[in-house]
């Protein structure tokens, strides 16, 4: 059966302040015991307060996360200098799978970076799935650019068919795609899919204030981006036909995600989409 779980980037600074242990203490405590492992610095010491918690808490890691390049201080992994350390970590954390989730920046170059990133990530691809583990690959909005006539995700889709998907609904709506349409496109080879929600916000007092005192750059810089991340339910998403089209597409988890929360309480902001999805009838997958 498919789950519903937590991306831990959304409190990737949570984990900073008080530590991987409480962290997901508070997250199993909230309903939320399945998880998805990005942004945080996969120390031994955090990889074994992870481990502790499969025992301990209940957790649940659907993927982990690796990226295409040399690893920074705090990030993911990476998948061409640390991959044994990845599958030790999948090992110990009972993961199958592992996402990227992003392509390096001098990849999107051109046409021709593009394939080549797409060419080592299917060796990559390959080499996992004889380790046992399934690569997806996770979008944000750039990858819907069309490159010499191609969009980039049917350029990944067809030269690295090893990948599957990690589909993220907030970014395919900024993208200007629609995510039900997209979830069908790209099945059966969807198995994660982020929920986050598409909000547009709008202009704060200052801006109102200071186009009032004759600013109009303050306008403009607010206009060209008025769009948020935002919690489940509050935003313009339809997500009956999102979560249903993503179980439908072969997706095995969709995790909660909320890039920035403005403010608000990460674990607050987790804990209200959580409870609109069990409204939707989702509380069996969570």
């Amino acid at each position: 059966m498919a789950r519903i779980g937590v991306q831990l980037m959304t409190v990737r600074e949570q984990v900073r302040e008080l530590g991987v242990t409480e962290v997901l203490r508070r997250l199993a405590d909230a309903g939320l015991p399945v998880m998805e492992v990005s942004q945080v610095a996969m120390t031994e010491e955090n990889v074994a307060a992870m481990e502790r918690a499969r025992g301990e808490l209940g957790i649940e890691y659907g993927a982990l996360s690796g990226t295409m390049e040399p690893a920074r201080p705090g990030g993911n992994p990476s998948l061409l200098d640390d991959y044994d350390d990845v599958v030790s970590q999948c090992r110990r954390l009972g993961a199958s799978r592992v996402r990227i989730g992003m392509m390096p920046l001098q990849a999107m170059r051109d046409a021709e970076s593009i394939l080549a990133f797409c060419a080592q990530a299917e060796q990559v691809a390959q080499r996992l799935a004889d380790d046992g583990i399934q690569l997806s690959y996770h979008h944000h909005h750039l990858e819907f650019a069309r490159v010499d006539g191609r969009q980039v995700m049917d350029m990944i889709n067809s030269e690295a068919p090893s990948l599957a998907w990690e589909i993220d609904v907030h970014w395919v709506a900024r993208g200007g795609a629609d995510p039900v349409r997209t979830l069908q496109r790209f099945a059966p080879k969807v198995d994660l899919v982020h929920l986050k929600d598409f909000r547009v916000s709008l202009p704060p007092l200052e801006v109102l204030d200071a186009v009032a005192a004759g600013d109009r750059q303050a306008w403009g810089q607010f206009s060209s981006n008025p769009v948020q991340f935002a919690e489940v339910g509050t935003g313009n998403l339809q997500w009956g036909p999102i979560i249903e089209a993503g179980l439908a597409a072969g997706a095995q988890y969709l995790f909660i995600e909320q890039d920035d929360t403005y403010g608000r309480d990460p674990f607050e902001a987790l804990a209200a989409s959580r409870a609109a999805l069990a409204d939707l009838g989702y509380e069996h997958l969570l």
